[in-house]
């Protein structure tokens, strides 16, 4: 997972200052601004737009699924932010309007976002995985943290430490036999590793994860990659997940309202 506070660089723990691109566009999605450089092609842009907004909207009748989502995410001025690589993410971000140091981020690389969709061919989708990271980072967990939030004690993070076989706030050296989410990235905190959770179980029960090739792909980090496995074996997400309003995977064509893409310079 790849965070960003504006302007402080953060896998969820804030980490040293970064600099900005040259971001020149926006598609308002309910207000969620999805800011990109003019590197990035239209049809990209356009398309994380509508993944944002397909998750969001889900039955894509025009109106958020739900608004105590959208209330958190407008809350800490959630947007998403995309460049043509990691490379250019490096560069100048001179906008004032995304200046607050209080805003949340997250990060789409145009190279890494695939609107012929995921196959074993042209890899995954990562739109599917930094369009949800905003909305459960921000929204669902700060909407309601009993239930979806990231702090322990949550029903989405007992459901995760059951998950990994113990509550580790540090990747552990070796995860207990019978984990079934062994996420191994040291720079990724408690509560990172909630939302790749939420990830991984949400895309897996939506479909997602079980392309050909991909089981291989994630093995190390995810053993659940179809809905059949989540329900068997993790009863918990399963259940909690059950209870979202989002019931299919995005695939970038959203019809409940008109996107379009409007200069910010």
């Amino acid at each position: 997972m790849r965070y960003l506070v504006k302007l402080v660089s953060v896998s969820i723990v804030l980490a040293p200052m970064v600099a900005w691109a040259d971001y020149i566009k926006q598609i308002d999605v309910f207000g969620i601004p999805v800011i990109a450089t003019d590197g990035v092609s239209d049809s990209k842009m356009m398309h994380a737009a509508s993944v944002l907004a397909e998750y969001l909207d889900n039955d894509q009748d025009g109106k958020a699924d739900d608004p105590k989502v959208i209330d958190a995410i407008h809350g800490h001025n959630g947007f998403l932010y995309m460049t043509v690589d990691e490379s250019e993410e490096g560069t100048e971000f001179p906008n004032d309007d995304f200046d607050d140091s209080q805003d949340f981020g997250q990060n789409l690389f145009a190279e890494e976002t695939r609107p012929e969709g995921s196959s074993a061919e042209g890899g995954f989708d990562a739109t599917l995985e930094e369009a949800l990271h905003l909305i459960t980072h921000v929204g669902y967990a700060n909407a309601y943290p009993n239930k979806y939030g990231e702090d322990p004690g949550s029903d989405l993070t007992k459901a995760m430490d059951k998950a990994r076989g113990g509550q580790f706030f540090d990747i552990p050296s070796r995860y207990p036999a019978g984990a079934w989410y062994t996420y191994d990235d040291d720079s990724c905190n408690y509560n990172c590793m909630v939302t790749e959770y939420f990830y991984w179980s949400l895309t897996s029960l939506l479909g997602a994860q079980s392309y050909i090739g991909r089981e291989g792909e994630i093995m190390h980090e995810w053993r659940l990659s179809s809905a059949r496995k989540v329900e068997l074996t993790d009863g918990e997400i399963y259940n909690l997940l059950a209870t979202l309003p989002i019931k299919t995977i995005p695939t970038g064509k959203y019809t409940g309202s008109l996107l379009t893409i409007k200069s910010i310079n």
